[in-house]
């Protein structure tokens, strides 16, 4: 059994589009997974969330959402505002801990970035992958910003004991410019080791076939797929 936290360097990166692509690959392998979202913000009850989009794109229907909030904030904040309980990170924990006894792989995408809250005590995404003594994916932006905030994401990481399984640039443009490009060899160093995998931009959007391939092609084999961080390099073409 195996626990990995999906978490990113911000809202939008793709989180969700790369927690469907762990999925649906360990899901081709044959392998037993489970999917959960322990706070879900900015969607009202009765609403597609960030779970019906890993249903869509990878077929992996054994998901959970613990708490929902109708407001697009943080999952404290949300809470709230709505005056709706927190999430209990201790319930998450047992919750996750028991998913991972009867599943293969447990993904569990985390909301905003790596500190953001879930309760009034500050409790955070790194405090529950502690917990749960899981590694954790980042998942990160191609553009001009993303060093800073991968590099503040990872000294965080490193800070509390936290065990990165990967960097993983969430969209890649289909015409790059000077900075997405130049950005990969930075994101490398940070991260002191190759990118993880690159997914198109647009891969949300895909049927669940050609997803598949786009998953299978855009992680690397520690995560299920074929994607080749040298051969990526290869095509940056930077100039000199």
């Amino acid at each position: 059994m195996s626990i990995l936290v999906v978490t990113g360097t911000d809202t939008g990166v793709g989180k969700t589009v790369v927690t469907a692509a762990l999925a649906a690959l360990a899901r081709e392998r044959g392998a037993a997974v489970a999917v959960v979202k322990p706070a879900q913000t900015g969607v009202a009850e009765g609403e597609p969330g960030d779970l019906d989009e890993v249903i869509r794109l990878s077929g992996v229907t054994t998901t959970f959402e613990l708490a929902r909030y109708p407001d697009p904030l943080s999952p404290a904040a949300a809470a709230r505002l709505s005056g709706l309980p927190p999430l209990s990170p201790a319930s998450a924990v047992a919750r996750i801990r028991e998913l991972a006894e009867s599943n293969r792989l447990v993904l569990v995408e985390g909301a905003g970035g790596l500190l953001v809250r879930y309760d009034e005590e500050g409790a955070t995404v790194a405090d529950l992958a502690r917990s749960l003594r899981a590694q954790v994916l980042v998942v990160v932006r191609a553009e001009l910003g993303t060093l800073n905030h991968t590099a503040l994401t990872l000294e965080a990481m490193a800070g509390r004991g936290l065990d990165l399984a990967g960097v993983v640039i969430g969209s890649w443009p289909a015409e790059p410019g000077t900075a997405e490009r130049s950005n990969v060899a930075d994101l490398e160093m940070l991260a002191a080791r190759p990118l993880s995998g690159v997914l198109p931009e647009g891969a949300g959007a895909l049927g669940r076939e050609a997803f598949a391939r786009a998953a299978q092609a855009g992680l690397a084999p520690a995560l299920g797929g074929v994607f080749d961080p040298a051969a990526f390099r290869a095509t940056l073409k930077l100039p000199l």
